[in-house]
């Protein structure tokens, strides 16, 4: 069966089936190495994807709920010559540390960036409250999704 959508700007239509859960698809089919699996279970954030503008865990999603929507992946934010504010702001404060988490805990903020290109700090802590560092990198973290905001909301160069 034909499972059709856009993925980072890109219609697209795989053959597999309905059930195929969205990560599987992403890692193993269609290469695409920004989420990863952690838990299998939505509860680390590891495999965080934008699904119409929106975070969800791509390790519980089947292909069935993503027919004739939009999936960005980390790849879909930005590259390495046009890269997203988040992802400079995360180079620029040095907020990835081994890096597991980092796919979800961007994917996430830029949901919230968009929604909200000035969070309190209240806000963001909430947000990524669902995504699991064991590196301790969650002050930069959220110092880069703030800085990420100014650039976006256009407060500061």
């Amino acid at each position: 069966m034909s499972v059709s959508f856009k993925l980072n700007g890109k219609d697209l239509s795989l053959e597999l089936d309905p059930q195929t859960l969205l990560l599987e698809a992403l890692r193993n089919d269609l290469e695409m190495n920004g989420p990863k699996f952690g838990c299998g279970l939505a509860q680390c954030g590891a495999c965080a994807v934008l699904l119409d503008g929106v975070s969800v865990r791509s390790c519980v999603t089947p292909l069935a709920a993503i027919e004739g929507k939009s999936v960005t992946t980390l790849e879909g934010l930005g590259d390495r010559t046009n890269p997203h504010p988040l992802q400079s702001a995360f180079i620029e404060a040095q907020a990835i540390q081994c890096g597991y988490c980092s796919n979800g805990v961007i994917i996430t903020a830029a949901a919230l960036l968009k929604s909200n290109p000035s969070p309190s700090d209240t806000e963001m802590r909430q947000a990524l409250s669902g995504h699991l560092c064991r590196c301790g990198a969650q002050p930069r973290m959220l110092k880069a999704v703030a800085r990420a905001g100014e650039i976006l909301s256009g407060d500061k160069p």
